[in-house]
């Protein structure tokens, strides 16, 4: 037996199977890769927490018009930010203990697909025509509609990318004919994963990790050259969010040296916070704090350990649900109440779309076409 150091490839692969291996402290605490179980964990509660900010925040700016927010960084968007960087961490832990881009696209697709489709037609058959009936509108008028038609929201937003925001102008006074304002970051998720699959092809996700390293570097210069107005970025959010998920994806690489320890943690959150008090884009300064308490969060979350993922569930209804409630004069409850109604019920939501459509999705996995028997 080889008695060099292992690989970072080999590493990853160890800790995502689970399998043993000699614990790597580092000079004074765990590794990220010791200190985090990747089959006893709580990453299901804690992307559910995630959801849940998401929909509080969501649900002040539907039923309200305002959203939590610390010096403009609104705590949805924190929220979300969260999202990539435990994407981007699972992600390179897949790709290295799958090592094939066929069953890697098919896992991913497996996981968005199915539950996103479910909800684009159920919004523009159901949820549409009922918000129609609030509204005072026939409820068949939302197919005939000249702009912005049901059955239009679902064909040009099938592909993730939404390009169809509403439907017929329904909504409350605060949605802005935003039908479901949660499913734009999708699309921004998926060319993540398109950007692991391109570094794993490349072999750079196992050999000369460095370059990942360094690209997420010079993308970092030019988040904060653009915010300096050195430069101009694309107005979009693809840079930002590629960049946290890539601190995740860096975390992953790496696990094997980057050290988790509280006092890192509460020195991590305190530059987050500080970087939102005094940062337009809080991310410029405060993207890899936040990023690290998210990963240390994920080593000391353990318990409980959900059976039921309802996080993607309730990410993507939540919205119109919300949207239904504003138009059932809901917003009477006040902003506790309303707030909290419509997470109630995107939890019911979301326990119906796991138990009978995201479940059973994933149950095709191993599909034989894509998991092919040798020999």
């Amino acid at each position: 037996m080889s008695h060099s150091p292992p690989s970072t490839a080999a590493t990853l692969a160890r800790s995502a199977a689970g399998t043993g291996h000699v614990p790597t402290r580092t000079t004074w605490a765990p590794s990220l890769r010791d200190a985090f179980d990747h089959r006893a964990n709580g990453l299901s509660l804690m992307r559910l927490a995630l959801a849940v900010v998401v929909a509080i925040s969501h649900g002040l700016e539907n039923g309200f018009g305002w959203q939590p927010s610390v010096n403009g960084t609104q705590i949805g968007v924190l929220a979300v930010d969260g999202f990539f960087v435990i994407s981007g961490y699972l992600m390179v832990s897949s790709w290295n203990r799958l090592a094939d881009v066929r069953r890697y696209a098919w896992h991913r697709a497996l996981r968005i697909a199915p539950a996103f489709w479910l909800c684009l037609v159920v919004t523009a058959l159901v949820i549409a025509p009922v918000a129609a009936m609030l509204s005072e509108r026939p409820p068949l008028s939302v197919f005939t509609a000249a702009s912005e038609p049901a059955w239009r929201y679902v064909t040009v937003n099938a592909a993730l990318q939404i390009n169809q925001f509403g439907i017929a102008g329904l909504g409350g006074p605060h949605s802005d004919g935003v039908i479901n304002g949660s499913l734009w970051t999708l699309f921004y998720e998926a060319l993540c994963y398109f950007a692991v699959a391109a570094l794993g092809l490349l072999g750079l996700l196992r050999r000369r990790t460095w370059l990942v390293a360094a690209a997420t570097l010079a993308l970092w210069v030019g988040l904060v050259a653009s915010a300096a107005g050195l430069v101009t970025l694309p107005a979009d959010n693809l840079p930002h969010l590629l960049f946290v998920f890539m601190l995740g994806a860096l975390a992953a690489l790496y696990a094997h040296r980057l050290p988790m320890h509280p006092l890192l943690a509460l020195g991590a959150g305190l530059l987050t916070l500080v970087a939102m008090l005094t940062l337009e884009d809080y991310r410029t300064v405060g993207a890899v704090g936040f990023a690290y308490v998210c990963l240390w969060l994920m080593t000391v979350i353990r318990r409980p350990q959900l059976s039921w993922d309802l996080s993607y569930g309730t990410y993507i209804w939540h919205w119109p649900i919300q949207v239904l409630l504003v138009l059932l004069g809901a917003t009477a409850l006040g902003p506790v109440g309303f707030t909290t109604l419509s997470i109630v019920i995107a939890l019911g939501v979301a326990a119906l779309s796991w138990r009978f459509v995201e479940r059973p999705a994933l149950a095709f996995k191993s599909a034989r076409w894509v998991s092919p028997r040798k020999g």
